[in-house]
């Protein structure tokens, strides 16, 4: 049977692998977050990799509050990256798999066609660098059948999201403003969950790869927000503004529409188009 050990599992993404471990009766799951863990430590991961038997990581664990990074950047390097740089040497020195995730923002945005695996990274932000510093890390230490999977605008039923935030304003204004020059594709973080426990089983290489998971289609945040008061019923008047009349502490990328083609061949993976799995939680 196979040990897996999920970091981060209090966030969106190891919340959803949580509910979907219960389809899973092969694979008996532990489940820590930051008060069970200090993936930072190598000691204290040491001991539970081994007291386990554990033999698979999926590392939700991450720092993700982007804007909040610009002034903490040791925290968020702590998180994104050194914390990686441990998990892969423990997977290496324990030939453990690893699923690492990471995340859009290692571009810059000035793509005009959806970035592929081997597209060059530029990340424009604090949490984008560490989230690539993390990436390089685990390719250099390099342990043996393991991924990173870089994903986009994630959000689910649990945690604080975008979409949850969206329906909260709601709640309280008849008129919103949203950016419309920022184009990405949402991504259930259930769907993300599920194409994990998919692949896991037939991931086999011996160096470490890179593939792009999001949901199907393209949008910008202003076309986000339509769809999900349009599928809620909500009246409410939406603005369409430009990222400058809207700045942030981070840098955004104008344009991160990941392409998924890698990893739906070599998986063989449906991957749903996120107006249909947006629709699936807001009902």
């Amino acid at each position: 049977m196979n040990n897996i050990l999920v970091t981060g599992s209090n966030g969106q993404l190891g919340s959803e692998i949580r509910e979907i471990a219960l389809n899973h009766s092969e694979y008996n799951f532990l489940f820590t977050d930051v008060s069970d863990l200090d993936i930072t430590n190598h000691i204290e991961v040491a001991e539970l990799i081994k007291n386990n038997k554990i033999n698979v990581i999926i590392n939700c664990a991450a720092y993700t509050a982007v804007d909040k990074a610009e002034s903490e950047p040791e925290l968020s390097n702590a998180i994104n990256h050194l914390a990686t740089a441990n998990l892969a040497r423990i997977s290496r020195d324990n030939n453990i798999k690893l699923i690492h995730i990471s995340t859009d923002y290692v571009f810059d945005g000035t793509n005009h066609k959806p970035y592929v695996e081997k597209d060059i990274p530029n990340p424009q932000s604090i949490y984008g660098k560490t989230k690539l510093d993390g990436e390089i890390a685990m390719q250099q230490i390099n342990p043996a059948n393991s991924v990173i999977i870089r994903t986009s605008w994630v959000y689910s039923k649990f945690g604080n999201n975008f979409v949850k935030t969206m329906l909260r304003i709601a709640e309280t204004r008849d008129e919103i403003s949203v950016v419309a020059d920022q184009i990405g594709t949402p991504t259930n973080a259930s769907d993300l969950g599920k194409a994990i426990l998919t692949i896991l089983p037939l991931i086999k290489n011996k160096n470490v790869e890179v593939f792009h998971y999001s949901n199907e289609g393209v949008c910008s945040w202003y076309d986000f927000v339509k769809t999900i008061f349009e599928i809620k019923g909500i009246l409410i008047k939406v603005n369409s503004i430009e990222s400058v009349e809207y700045p942030t502490p981070a840098t955004r990328p104008y344009y991160s529409v990941l392409n998924k083609s890698l990893i739906k061949q070599k998986y063989n993976l449906k991957i749903p188009y996120f107006k249909d799995s947006l629709e699936n939680i807001l009902k």
